[in-house]
């Protein structure tokens, strides 16, 4: 079975290598997730720093590896050599971590597993970009944001479970990527087909950086605000003196939510258009609003699927974007730079929330959803003004390219 892609044709076998690929991006630290509150139990003569640098430390490194493996990536052919690279590091990696007994031995083990993923997240949506083009690539890169967000949800569950057994066997979710390194052999000696003529990208002689500074900022508020959910929800409940299972079951909502638009995004930007991304904040603002201050478990729950749709929506919009703005052999480079945004959010969305609540005398339970609501209000009235623009809004070029 051959599947079209804009500007020719791969095998099937080969899309689903680069979907295996999409799965396995957001793994690392999820093994580290339900075992958080029972570190100092596991590991009792460990300092609190030596815990904060088990989860901090891996995060950390991921943001210049990304850069550098999209720096890399202009070399061509070495591209899938150097996916292969991280793949590896990642899975090596995650089998020391199975059989660490020390939490040294767990931060060290953890620190290579960041290089490794720093190095193959680039080509999550690097690969799309190379074999897709037009309409075909705006549907993949929905399909692998999907991928990216319902791998997510399946595994933390899975991890929740297994770690109530042994919380070494919950360090198992790092040997996917080795699906992912031999679903590779499919990809060689595929080759990507030139692009189109019409192609946005051979009218580009190198990065427009204004455009990815602009695409950068917008993926960053973004991230950093709809991230709210995933830190301060369980403060927002345990405030409501909700049942703090519920957290859970809404987070994963959450990460459902984002992975639903990925599956029909053409046919949204068909409908919505230039009014795509305001809309799409829209949602965020409401969903926001909802969660942050009706002390309702059936409103919260809307509140936090309009928050994930709105972010479904917007993700690969953002990365085909950023594809649109560089020639084809620097699309890569341009899409490390937009992924190490999202890490850099990821980390500092709690510290900076948490400095400024301070700042303001504000508790963390509905401070930070209503902030971040009206930090993307301020967004989406500034993308209503600009819907014609490229980076707020979907102009008449950018429908072109997808036509």
């Amino acid at each position: 079975m051959k599947i079209y892609t804009g500007k020719g044709q791969i095998s099937l076998l080969a899309l689903i290598a680069i979907w295996s690929v999409s799965a396995v991006t957001s793994l690392p630290g999820l093994a580290i997730s339900p075992i958080l509150e029972d570190l100092s139990k596991i590991f009792p003569s460990a300092s609190q720093l030596e815990i904060q640098m088990l989860t901090s430390l891996p995060s950390l490194l991921i943001i210049p590896f990304v850069l550098l493996a999209g720096w890399l990536s202009e070399r061509g052919g070495e591209s899938l050599k150097l996916l292969a690279v991280g793949l590896f590091i990642f899975f090596a990696s995650g089998v020391v971590c199975i059989f660490a007994k020390d939490i040294r031995l767990l931060i060290v083990a953890s620190c290579v597993m960041g290089v490794g993923a720093g190095i193959a997240v680039p080509y999550s949506t690097g690969l799309v970009v190379r074999y897709f083009t037009g309409d075909r690539r705006v549907r993949q890169l929905g399909i692998s944001s999907a991928i990216n967000n319902l791998s997510l949800v399946v595994a933390t569950a899975a991890v929740g479970w297994i770690a109530t057994r042994d919380w070494h066997l919950a360090f198992m979710v790092y040997l996917l990527p080795a699906v992912a390194l031999v679903m590779l052999l499919a990809l060689r000696g595929v080759k990507s087909a030139p692009e189109p003529k019409e192609s946005d990208q051979l009218r580009q002689s190198k990065i427009g950086r204004a455009r990815l500074t602009g695409l950068s900022v917008l993926y960053f508020i973004v991230t950093f605000t709809t991230l709210v959910i995933t830190f301060y929800l369980s403060f927002l409940l345990e405030k409501y003196r909700f049942p703090q299972e519920f957290s859970s079951v809404m987070i994963s909502l959450f990460f459902l939510a984002i992975m639903l638009p990925g599956f029909v995004l053409n046919g949204i930007i068909r409908r919505l258009r230039s009014m795509t991304i305001f809309i799409s904040l829209c949602l965020i603002v409401v969903g926001l609003l909802l969660v942050g201050t009706v002390p309702d478990i059936p409103l919260m729950t809307i509140g936090v699927i309009l928050t994930g749709v709105g972010y479904g929506v917007l993700q690969p919009i953002i990365y085909d974007k950023t594809a649109i703005i560089a020639p084809p052999d620097a699309a890569t480079k341009a899409l490390s730079v937009v992924m190490a945004v999202n890490y850099i959010a990821v980390l500092v969305c709690p510290f900076v929330v948490d400095f400024v609540a301070k700042i303001m005398g504000q508790n963390r339970s509905t401070f930070p959803f209503v902030a971040s609501a009206i930090l993307v209000a301020m967004v989406a009235f500034l993308s209503l003004l600009m819907r014609k623009s490229f980076v707020l809004g979907l102009d008449d070029s950018y429908y072109g390219a997808k036509k």
